[in-house]
């Protein structure tokens, strides 16, 4: 069968583990949002990762810090 939301979730959670930047929040805690903070990762250089959804379809949410940082500086990074 097609891969469903906690096959996404533990790609995504085995992929970054480790991360210093990069958070996967469990999808206990995405269930438990009722929305999300376009500023919290403000000024933290970090990368939040929620994925939503069921079985039948998933949905990837990317939050993140890119305030103050210009193509250049995106592209190093990303080096």
């Amino acid at each position: 069968g097609k891969p469903g939301r906690a096959d996404l979730h533990a790609a995504l959670a085995n992929a970054y583990e480790g991360e210093a930047f990069v958070k996967v929040p469990s999808l206990a805690e995405c269930d438990a949002l009722t929305g999300l903070e376009p500023e919290a990762c403000n000024g933290t250089n970090r990368l939040e990762l929620f994925v939503f959804g069921s079985d039948e379809e998933a949905r990837l949410v990317a939050r993140l810090d890119n305030l103050g940082k210009g193509a250049s500086g995106a592209a190093v990074q990303n080096l």
